[in-house]
């Protein structure tokens, strides 16, 4: 297959530099027709303006003939922790090709995938690109995800969730990454959450959705210690989220989850990953769904 042989002469795969960005857009906008273009200029701010890991691409890869970019995909690279371990994670976004040059798109993702030390994570793939992904050498870490009505879980701790406020008391009682992670997360629009109980914090980030087919607001669970954990809180966020007019929540899942009152959608968005370190179920933290938006 041409997708596992060589680039052809004209073509070219490198990092995108800034002076890249307005035909980076245009190559997004080509690749992703239900995407209009505001959601690629802010998508690429927002890049723009974090701060790179290591020696780490600011924004992605792109495939170039004769000076026009035919091909993109974009690198979100993050720190994370895994027990006592840092580790460097890069959530793989928005590959496209152009239909003239699809056959060479795997060979663009190859020279993205450079970091043996990186774990590599596709959390969005479309399902034509599945068995191209397991090719790759990416494995699945979630299968499919759970519909969830939080507010229909029995009240399992007695303590308060509270919004995530800087200075607060309850931040106070998480860890300085967590705090960060909150932080960060709520500066991007996302739903930073601290449930406490007994002067022990509980941190939660969800990102709000539009549910059934576009219809009822909701919301999706990017960030949490344990799947466990989720289903502890989950009556006690569903009424606080309920009274915001979200009744429905996701949760990424292999399989039903104990304690939550829903339905398993099994093959629905399943998510790979490649390299030292597994994701967590329920860590989706500084990925596509917090810097690019839903």
């Amino acid at each position: 297959m041409a997708v596992l042989g060589g680039l052809r002469s004209d073509l070219k795969c490198r990092p995108i530099c800034d002076n890249d960005l307005d035909q980076v857009i245009d190559c997004l906008v080509r690749g992703f027709p239900s995407r209009d273009r505001l959601y690629w200029v802010r998508a690429l701010e927002r890049l723009s303006s974090r701060r790179t890991v290591d020696d780490c691409p600011r924004y992605g890869h792109i495939l170039t003939t004769s000076g026009k970019i035919v091909g993109v995909v974009l690198e979100i690279f993050s720190r994370c922790r895994h027990g006592n371990v840092e580790g460097i994670r890069c959530n793989l976004s928005s590959w496209c090709v152009d239909p003239a040059y699809r056959s060479y798109a795997v060979k663009m993702a190859v020279s993205a995938l450079s970091r043996a030390d990186v774990t590599y994570t596709t959390i969005s793939p479309d399902v034509r690109t599945w068995s191209a992904i397991e090719a790759l050498g990416f494995r699945r870490f979630c299968n499919g995800q759970f519909l969830f009505a939080p507010a229909l879980s029995p009240l399992r701790r007695r303590g308060a969730v509270h919004e995530y406020a800087e200075g607060s008391r309850e931040a106070a009682l998480l860890s300085p990454n967590e705090r960060r992670l909150l932080r960060e997360h709520a500066a991007l629009g996302c739903q930073s959450l601290i449930c406490v109980d007994d002067n022990c914090a509980f941190p939660f980030v969800f990102v709000r959705r539009r549910m059934a087919k576009g219809l009822a607001p909701g919301r999706q669970l990017i960030y949490c210690r344990s799947i466990a954990e989720l289903a502890q809180w989950a009556g006690s966020i569903g009424r606080l989220l309920l009274r915001q007019g979200a009744a429905v929540c996701v949760v990424d899942a292999n399989g039903p989850i104990a304690g939550l009152v829903g339905r398993y959608r099994p093959e629905r968005n399943p998510k790979y990953f490649k390299g030292p370190f597994p994701p967590a179920l329920g860590d989706l933290s500084f990925t596509e769904l917090a810097i690019l938006g839903p």
